[in-house]
């Protein structure tokens, strides 16, 4: 199993319990032993679109996911421009994090972006520090390096099991579990 670090995916086991994360897949975006983890759930799209969080982009129906249970009223983006970003932070290869949001404005009104290579969040998923260790300790996460493929080309129905599937053997099992075996 790979330690939690940036660009790491966290996959919730089958049975994790915790309503905000059941069935969940989050990169992490900042992860440090003395301050804690930051990420984003990138599989659960929202009924929502960027029209309707921001003002002036009318017309832009791009989706918006739930980066998780922290500060739902704040969005943050993640991205494939670092040459447009340079503030933009790098989480993995060719995945960024942020950078100044009137140039991406701009981008996506001129199409100098591919909103394909942008994804949305409001709120993200946070642990203090030593909370992610605690929890990996009693297996409610399973890792995996993430890929630009499966962040930004996957539908967000199937990445949690396409994650499991792409960890094999006994993962690749785990995606035909009932999300509660007591109701079998």
């Amino acid at each position: 199993m790979i330690s939690p670090n940036n660009g790491i995916l966290l996959i919730a086991e089958p049975f994790l319990k915790d309503h905000s994360f059941a069935r969940s897949v989050v990169l992490i975006c900042k992860h440090n032993e003395e301050e804690g983890t930051f990420g984003f759930a990138i599989h659960r799209k929202l009924h929502t679109t960027l029209d309707k969080i921001i003002e002036d982009m009318d017309g832009f129906k791009i989706p918006v996911y739930h980066g998780g249970p922290v500060q739902t009223d704040t969005l943050h983006y993640i991205h494939q421009y670092p040459e447009l970003f340079l503030d933009a932070v790098e989480i993995t290869e060719a995945v960024y994090w942020g950078g100044d949001f009137a140039l991406l404005k701009k981008y996506i009104k001129d199409g100098t972006v591919d909103i394909n290579k942008i994804k949305f969040f409001l709120g993200y998923s946070g642990w203090s520090a030593g909370q992610l260790e605690d929890e990996m300790k009693v297996h409610s996460w399973i890792t995996l390096q993430s890929t630009k493929q499966l962040i930004f080309n996957t539908a967000p129905q199937d990445i949690w099991q396409l994650s499991l599937t792409a960890l094999g053997g006994k993962y690749e099992m785990i995606i035909h579990y009932p999300t509660d075996p007591q109701l079998n």
